[in-house]
């Protein structure tokens, strides 16, 4: 019989007892390989208590973030006759809302509602932020309007809800009734962060102005989302004295005031502020490319469109299509046609910008016969339109069906548009993937990063797949060979290392052939195994010279 817990002692003592690994989380950088949910029959209790389980839910959840392991280990507890509590589903319906998974955690509202723990502010805020993240603002608003003493956490959870999904106005009236009840109620740093970016005309005179009055100390989150939101609305004096009391300025907040500058007309002052961001040693991304290329098309400053061209190839994003089809409207702009064809021509992929500013360039250049021709091309070019469908179709299934994407649709968007060169595009599908993305959306990325040689989205995706699916052999060969491909011979030899460290051989790859009844296998490689290999290989040898085939051999 196991031994049982004296009702005299704290039963989370008793819990540490049994597992110390439940005492304190693991240290900021580590990463478990292997997370087991086994607990010892060899420890005092084999049988783990109720505050064992909650401690290992909160782990996985918040921790781990192992959102599907955390409700089946809430199953368990259920049948091992344990009954949840108020600290239970607050991190079981904080694991349905990052699974996007409405109907778990409509269950688990049942649950809540069947045991009378409706009435406890940390179940209600978890199943607040549950609806609003699964896309039931309804629901969400329910359970806000039901609870009757709303602290800062009630307030903050529904108008982030609210500003997440692109409600600004209901999100602006809830903030303002929020001031009008609640005495003292501040919106948290991470509401105004997300609001502030999704506000528009909206919260420009509620939000931005209750920061300024309050001076409240800015900083990179909600500094760089105020500046968006001024520079969304014209704003550029405000946009432009919210930026100058920043003390730390990261890229995020110098492409904020950029941008608001670029698209508000006023490319010199873009262009100066570049200047001083290139000043300020800060390091240059895509985004902060595509809007100095804008502003110096509006301006004609060739010199400066050539040199974020030499910037960008110095990172082999120069015929990117995200970066190249600015370069090249740029080009047409300031009267290098030349230029503007040949960073078309040598973009591996095109989409619709980087087509119509072709067109528009040979147009504008007097080339009428030669636009019409290219209009031709693109009208012959079918991938070009296929990402914005199914992007339609994507966006379509929650504003129009009321459905929730999932990983697959997720890694369907992403194959869409690796394949058709997108990958800037891909991999946002990546980031916004509920959950970690599987290893079919990595493996389609990457190799559609190989295909354009991009190599600052090949590191990050291989991280990723490697600690995604660490097993596959493929996945470490399929990088070794793109890193040698890109001449960088140190990350490639980096991978056969780590794949050799962590025991993983790779399988070679096989093919069948059935003849008069007997299937026959062959290797990849020299395959000496099967009795008729030498025959095979001459056979193959000749028709290959037959056919004219001539291997392609890359000199270094």
């Amino acid at each position: 019989m196991p031994i049982q817990i004296p009702t005299t002692t704290n039963p989370l003592q008793n819990a540490r007892k049994r597992n110390t690994s439940t005492q304190l989380p693991p240290p900021k950088n580590h990463r478990p390989q292997r997370l087991s949910l086994r607990f010892s029959p060899l420890r005092p209790n084999p049988q783990p208590g109720r505050v064992a389980y909650n401690v290992m839910i909160r782990g996985l959840t918040t921790t781990w973030q192992k959102y599907t392991q955390s409700v089946r280990l809430y199953s368990q507890m259920k049948v091992n006759g344990l009954k949840p509590d108020n600290f239970t589903y607050p991190f079981l319906s904080i694991s349905c809302a990052n699974l996007l998974d409405l109907n778990c955690g409509k269950t688990v509202h049942s649950t809540v509602f069947k045991t009378g723990l409706d009435g406890d502010d940390h179940v209600a805020h978890s199943l607040i932020t549950m609806y609003a993240k699964c896309g039931e603002l309804v629901c969400a608003r329910k359970v806000f309007d039901e609870i009757r003493e709303r602290d800062l956490v009630s307030w903050n959870s529904m108008i982030s809800g609210y500003s997440k999904a692109g409600f600004a106005r209901e999100a602006v009236g809830l903030f303002v009734r929020m001031r009008e009840e609640g005495e003292g109620f501040e919106p948290s740093e991470m509401t105004l962060g997300v609001f502030l970016g999704r506000a528009g005309t909206w919260g420009i005179w509620v939000w931005g102005r209750f920061v300024v009055r309050r001076q409240m100390e800015l900083n990179s989150y909600v500094g760089s989302a105020l500046v968006g939101m001024y520079g969304k609305c014209g704003d550029l004096v405000s946009a432009r004295r919210v930026f100058d009391t920043m003390r730390k300025k990261d890229v995020v907040t110098w492409n904020s005031m950029i941008t608001g500058y670029a698209q508000n007309g006023a490319s010199d002052q873009a262009i100066k502020l570049f200047h001083k961001m290139r000043e300020a040693g800060t390091e240059l991304n895509e985004i902060t490319m595509v809007e100095v290329l804008s502003a110096a098309a509006s301006v004609g400053a060739l010199d400066l469109g050539k040199w974020i061209e030499a910037y960008a190839s110095e990172r082999d994003l120069q015929y990117d299509v995200y970066v190249g089809s600015p370069l090249l409207d740029m080009y047409a702009k300031c009267g290098s046609l030349d230029d503007a064809l040949r960073v078309f021509e040598n973009m591996p992929c095109r989409n619709e910008v980087s087509w119509n500013a072709m067109i528009s360039a040979l147009a504008f250049h007097g080339k009428a016969l030669e636009a019409l021709s290219l209009f031709g091309d693109m009208t012959r070019d079918h991938s070009a339109a296929r990402p914005d469908e199914g992007r339609r179709l994507f966006d379509a299934m929650s504003s129009s069906f009321g459905l929730v994407p999932r990983v697959e649709h997720y890694s369907c968007m992403v194959d869409l548009f690796a394949r058709a060169g997108h990958l800037h595009e891909a991999w946002e599908f990546i980031e916004k993937m509920p959950g970690k993305p599987d290893e079919i959306a990595l493996g389609s990325l990457l190799g559609a990063c190989q295909k354009w040689k991009n190599a600052i989205l090949i590191e990050r995706v291989t991280e990723l797949l490697l600690q995604v699916d660490p097993s596959n052999s493929g996945n470490y060969v399929i990088s070794s060979k793109i890193y040698a491909n890109l001449k960088r011979f140190d990350e490639s030899a980096k991978i056969r290392v780590l794949m050799r460290q962590r025991g993983v051989n790779k399988t070679p790859g096989c093919s069948w052939i059935e003849m008069e009844g007997q299937l026959h296998e062959f290797l990849a490689g020299e395959d000496t195994v099967h009795p008729y290999s030498i025959e095979t290989y001459i056979f193959l040898m000749e028709e290959m010279k037959r056919e004219g085939y001539v291997p392609q051999v890359d000199c270094p």
